[in-house]
């Protein structure tokens, strides 16, 4: 405990599964690049957990992802459609225990930036 807040115990992991990890570090690398500042990340996320209190935590966090990232231009939604399109592909024709290789379904981006 660190005044009223609860620290996670050091033997305990962070991220309950890998995914949360990468979201984590996807909004960690965009808001390096400045697509946005921690202030609106703070106030996306927020507006997120309201929305959906029951949602978990690591999933509101994938929403404000998502919408952030569109909200600002750094993909567009037909491109994140296309992307969970391309994965869900890939995860069904994937045997299972292999690693999933999205490159192999993932299309050329139809536009350049």
């Amino acid at each position: 405990m660190c005044g009223s807040l609860t620290l996670i115990p050091p033997e305990e992991p962070v991220f309950a599964e890998p995914w949360e990890a990468q979201a984590f570090a996807m909004a960690v690398k965009l808001r390096e690049k400045g697509v946005f500042t921690w202030g609106e990340w703070a106030e996306a996320l927020g507006a997120e957990i309201a929305a959906a209190p029951e949602r978990p935590y690591y999933e509101s966090w994938l929403a404000t992802l998502e919408h952030m990232a569109e909200s600002h231009a750094a993909i567009t939604k037909d491109e994140r459609e296309r992307c969970i399109a391309a994965w869900d592909h890939a995860a069904h024709h994937t045997q299972h225990g292999k690693p999933i290789e999205i490159s192999r379904y993932w299309p050329a981006p139809e536009t350049s930036r």
